[in-house]
């Protein structure tokens, strides 16, 4: 598979490398609204229920300024290299992009806090252009590109799932702000199953079947598995959406187990391919990996159980641990492991294409130190940890939940910048070879 990559085709490294730098801001955000909620004497919001004000801020600081921001990006630069699909201007769809998607999370953010229907109906707007422009460029590069690959399939079924989130999200937010009467419950439960399932698990899976065995030097997924597995996903929640929505509660359910149970396979497969590694020992990437992958599991375990055990499922905290360990304890942590490796390797793609063979690039060890990363990934999971033991005991975990989340990302942050620095160095060593080859 890694002999079809267009490596020549790249965009720019500052068209992705915005998104990757702004998520672990978010982050930040997020951890500074665990302390204010405490501060504020609010705490009892975190386990009171995934429907109070600051767990839907929490929410989509995470899904819209950590995920969205991570995954668009990684779609810009896999796109031309995986498929050959050149998007137009990729520099200034990324500029417009990711100003509005980051507009957009805060505004969102605020209005979740303040309840104001303005805010709702802005945040609407800027999070819809942001995506409609993205979506539309996606699929004008994508038009004519036969899907010859499991990864450009998903990709493609990903970019449809990426629409349908945003517009049940933007419906959503309309909702809250007065202008529309639907069933806003039935839609929000609609809005996280594609958002975690049609968007998130398939891109993921589109992405994992080439960067797992080339990054972390493993077997290829099965073939049937990349063959079925994004179209199968597509139709068990596409069925399990009518379901929910007409209200078929019995077909619902099954439909349901038949969602979650396909996203646990993701897990489980990516959980064995990863025991056959041809390394001696997991990096930073790869324990991320399988944190995520055992995150996810116990994720769908604890859903399965919540349906079919009748004391579990009158927990009122039970949402939300499933919450914490989805968004945190899965998606967050496989973004982290991926952009451990995507940031160096494109670090040092540009500078060995910019050396142009007179000026080699750094190692690709040496773009973010090793023992960095693996500080770094500790402070991560130690978060995951307290924000579950803050669903449990609020008032003694908060504070400690909120100051690990913020150290987690500003430690990511500081690592990312590190390896932007390495680019930069490097690049002024490339510049002063080149003029002096030309004064001479």
């Amino acid at each position: 598979m890694q002999a079809l990559l267009s490596y020549d085709q790249s965009p720019p490294l500052y068209a992705p490398m915005r998104f990757f730098l702004t998520a672990p801001c978010f982050g930040i955000l997020a951890g500074l609204l665990v302390l204010w909620s405490g501060w504020s004497g609010s705490d009892v919001e975190l386990n009171a229920s995934r429907w109070t004000p600051v767990v839907l801020a929490l929410t989509h600081l995470v899904t819209v300024g950590i995920m969205l921001q991570v995954m668009l990006g990684a779609v810009i630069q896999i796109m031309p290299v995986l498929a050959g699909a050149n998007m137009v201007k990729p520099m200034r769809l990324a500029r417009v992009v990711h100003a509005l998607i980051s507009l957009g999370a805060l505004t969102l953010t605020a209005a979740f806090l303040s309840s104001s229907p303005l805010l709702f109906k802005l945040a609407a707007l800027l999070l819809g252009l942001g995506i409609a422009y993205f979506v539309g460029s996606a699929v004008y590069a994508l038009y004519g590109i036969p899907s010859s690959s499991p990864s450009i399939r998903g990709l493609k079924i990903a970019i449809l799932g990426l629409s349908v989130t945003v517009g049940l999200g933007a419906t959503l937010a309309i909702t809250l702000g007065g202008s529309l009467g639907l069933p806003s419950s039935t839609l929000a439960d609609i809005h996280l199953g594609w958002g975690f399932v049609a968007w998130g698990t398939i891109l993921l899976a589109a992405v994992a079947y080439v960067v797992v065995p080339m990054f972390q030097l493993t077997p290829a997924y099965p073939d049937w598995f990349g063959r079925w597995y994004s179209v199968s996903l597509l139709v068990v929640v596409l069925l399990w959406t009518i379901a929910e929505y007409c209200s078929w509660n019995l077909v619902s359910l099954v439909l349901g187990v038949g969602v979650v149970s396909g996203s646990a396979l993701f897990a489980g497969i990516t959980l064995k391919i990863q025991r056959h590694t041809k390394r001696a020992h997991f990096d930073a990437t790869q324990h991320y990996w399988r944190g995520a992958m055992l995150s996810a599991l116990a994720a769908c375990g604890l859903w399965l159980a919540a349906r079919t055990v009748p004391l579990l499922a009158d927990w009122p905290v039970w949402p939300l641990v499933f919450g914490v360990l989805v968004l945190f304890g899965g998606f967050v942590s496989v973004i982290f492991g991926m952009l451990y490796k995507i940031v160096p390797f494109l670090i040092w793609l540009h500078l060995q294409q910019q050396g142009q063979g007179r000026v080699m690039a750094p190692n690709m060890k040496k773009v973010i130190a090793e023992r960095a990363m693996n500080g770094q990934l500790l402070a991560h999971f130690a978060s995951c940890l307290l924000l579950l033991l803050a669903l449990m005991w609020p008032n003694e975990f908060d504070y400690p939940a909120g100051l690990a989340l913020v150290a987690a990302n500003a430690w990511l942050l500081r690592n990312l910048l590190a390896g932007l620095s390495v680019y930069r160095g490097h690049l002024r060593k490339i510049e002063s070879v080149f003029s002096g080859a030309i004064r001479r």
